[in-house]
């Protein structure tokens, strides 16, 4: 590995109002080496590297290349200087074609050869392993394809220095490896690659060098070979932190929800769900497993009463009395009204679980305002929730009146779950509850999921991170094309047998009714 530097950050401060989000951080990034930025939520890792790409602008502090001091204050600063930042939700048209994605933007008063592209693509995908289809429009792409173009378009741009943010988040355990063996062929070719990601196990398989902040300050960096995840965390939370998932066997385990010929359509008339048959029962943690865009999102909205289902479907309700209640077709007040203890943890955060206009409070009292007799809303427990919540949950805020969009997106979850398992529900449904968290606060939610399993509740819970599924779910659905793939036992299968079934469908699907 070649460790000359290639940037080198000093005394980099970035302030938003009064909250310091980078603190004098001082950071080398050596030729040819993949680093690993870690840090809780809040810690100023995306902000720190947001400047590197030109989006922000810091406050204070000098950015040097190859020892020249540089500014880069516009994304396009940072291509000039070959720099290039894939960001976790990718910034593709989806009407066009990878080519016509790649060279947007790019020389728009230089009529376009696209033929040229597709040779210049096709040299870039030959050298370093990918695999793209220069004609193939981005709405027929698979997520990993969508990613794979997104590194395609910056290494067309001539970029030296690539800083991918959570680059394994929808991944099948197939398609990262694939990743990974592409981010090796870059560093083998000089390429720095700074890789912001929360998963320690694969920290520790694909970094060289690993780099934490905590509260916006540099703590330090360290060998990757001469760490291991404990002494990381410890790094990062400043304490020693246990990384173990207690499972329990199922407790006292009975059918509470029974799902059966559930199907779902889009506004466009296009099947999500096809013949969805399970029973999820009390006492367990059932996962739900599957690539982007299998169906796990419109499976939970449907049992909640937020998704039209077809009329054969049929979803039941079963109380701790053995008494059938079915909510196929109910709206979701309709479902409350019926006594069904629900609660939901929705994948978009602030388009369907709060209002980011509206404070801690207010977003508590979303739930129970209407449980109220007179006229004016309760706001005295919705208040002593919120300071609940952002005690137990260590929210960073300034306070439980500042406005939920003003918080970082991790905090922002901590908020929702904290909100949802407040309830203490009979039926806890969440989807990708610890997207955006740190290890810390991943493992605080944890281990209340397994609290709600141990007081009875069904919980069923929709990751992307198949060695968290393994390790805290009792039972996991593959969702596969909107069908169930399979249900298996999550103490026996592999990592390996889930992602096959999420990427290849069985004839006809599974049938667990």
């Amino acid at each position: 590995m070649d460790s000359s530097v290639a940037i080198r950050m000093v005394n980099i401060t970035k302030t938003f109002g009064e909250v310091i989000a980078n603190n004098k951080v001082c950071l080398d990034i050596h030729r040819g080496e993949i680093l690993s930025l870690l840090g809780e939520n809040g810690s100023g890792k995306t902000t720190l590297m947001n400047m590197l790409a030109g989006i922000y602008f810091p406050d204070s502090g000098e950015i040097t290349i190859n020892e020249k001091p540089v500014t880069i204050a516009s994304p396009k600063d940072a291509f000039d200087l070959h720099i290039g930042m894939i960001h976790q939700h990718f910034k593709l048209v989806d009407v066009l074609s990878a080519a016509e994605n790649i060279i947007l933007g790019l020389n728009e008063t230089v009529v376009v050869d696209l033929k040229r592209v597709r040779e210049s693509v096709k040299q870039i995908c030959d050298r370093y392993g990918f695999v793209v289809d220069p004609d193939k429009k981005v709405y027929d792409m698979s997520v990993s394809e969508k990613q794979t173009l997104e590194i395609v378009k910056v290494l067309y741009r001539g970029a030296d220095i690539l800083v991918l943010d959570e680059p394994t988040a929808v991944l099948t355990p197939q398609e990262t490896q694939k990743l990974f063996c592409v981010m090796r062929n870059m560093k083998d070719d000089g390429k720095s690659i700074i890789i912001i990601t929360h998963k320690l196990h694969e920290v520790m398989e694909i970094s060289d060098r690993v780099a934490v902040l905590r509260k916006g300050q540099y703590i330090g960096d360290v060998p990757t070979a001469e760490t291991n995840a404990m002494k990381l965390t410890e790094m990062m939370v400043g304490r020693a932190v246990s990384l173990d998932i207690e499972r329990s066997e199922p407790f006292n385990p009975k059918p509470r929800l029974i799902v059966k010929n559930l199907n779902v359509c889009d506004k466009d008339g296009v099947a999500r769900l096809c013949d969805v048959n399970f029973t999820a029962y009390s006492g367990e943690i059932l996962g739900v497993a599957g690539i982007s865009g299998s169906g796990q999102k419109e499976l939970l909205e449907a049992i909640a009463g937020l998704q039209n289902c077809r009329d054969c479907s049929n979803i039941t309700f079963i109380t701790d009395q053995g008494v059938e209640k079915k909510i196929s077709g109910m709206h979701p007040l309709e479902i409350k009204n019926l006594g069904v203890a629900l609660a939901f943890v929705p994948e978009d955060r602030l388009g369907m679980g709060l209002v980011g206009s509206m404070n801690l409070t207010d977003n508590m009292m979303l739930r129970s305002y209407r449980d109220g007799k007179g006229p004016i809303a309760n706001r005295k427990n919705p208040k002593k929730l919120a300071e609940t919540v952002v005690r137990d949950l260590e929210v960073v805020t300034p306070g439980i009146n500042t406005p939920i969009r003003r918080l970082s997106g991790g905090n922002v979850q901590k908020v929702l779950v904290g909100r949802e398992i407040s309830l203490q529900p009979k039926l806890l449904m969440s989807a990708y509850a610890v997207r955006g968290l740190d290890i810390n606060t991943s493992y605080n939610i944890y281990h209340l999921l397994s609290d709600q399993k141990m007081r009875g509740a069904s919980v069923i819970f929709v990751g992307e991170d198949l060695d968290v599924l393994l390790e805290l779910c009792d039972r996991i659905m593959v969702l596969c094309s909107g069908r169930v793939n399979d249900i298996v036992d999550a103490r026996s299968t592999t990592k390996d047998e889930v992602g096959y079934l999420m990427t290849y469908l069985k004839e006809g699907g599974a049938n667990h009714a």
